[in-house]
């Protein structure tokens, strides 16, 4: 039942991006959706995720928060990125969040 949900929910995902992601929804990874997406929603919520590289953090947490109807900020480092670029970005972010009172996840990436 879970699975049959989750599956729902990334086929409407897929539906509505341009990047689609290619998922195969297992109980376990069901089960890490559901985890992030019950602490992204609380109030303050949010998680840091650990794990090899290719197990999934990235999906699953953008699944969770398009489950929880989050919008996804995501910072594209390239190359002459700095302290400004970070500063502008952050200021983007909170904007975003505060003023336009949009529920956001702020998804930081390790690369």
């Amino acid at each position: 039942m879970l699975v049959e949900k989750v599956i729902e929910y990334l086929e409407e995902y897929n539906g509505s991006v341009k990047t689609q992601m290619k998922l195969v929804m297992f109980l376990d990874a069901c089960d890490h959706v559901s985890r992030i997406t019950r602490i992204i929603r609380q109030p303050l919520g949010n998680a840091l995720l650990l794990g090899v590289g290719g197990s999934g953090r990235q999906s699953l947490s953008r699944l969770a928060s398009y489950m929880a109807t989050y919008k996804i900020f995501q910072i594209d480092v390239v190359k002459g990125y700095g302290m400004m670029n970070w500063r502008e970005d952050a200021k983007k972010c909170l904007m975003m969040c505060g003023i336009d009172n949009k529920p956001t996840s702020f998804l930081f990436v390790d690369t």
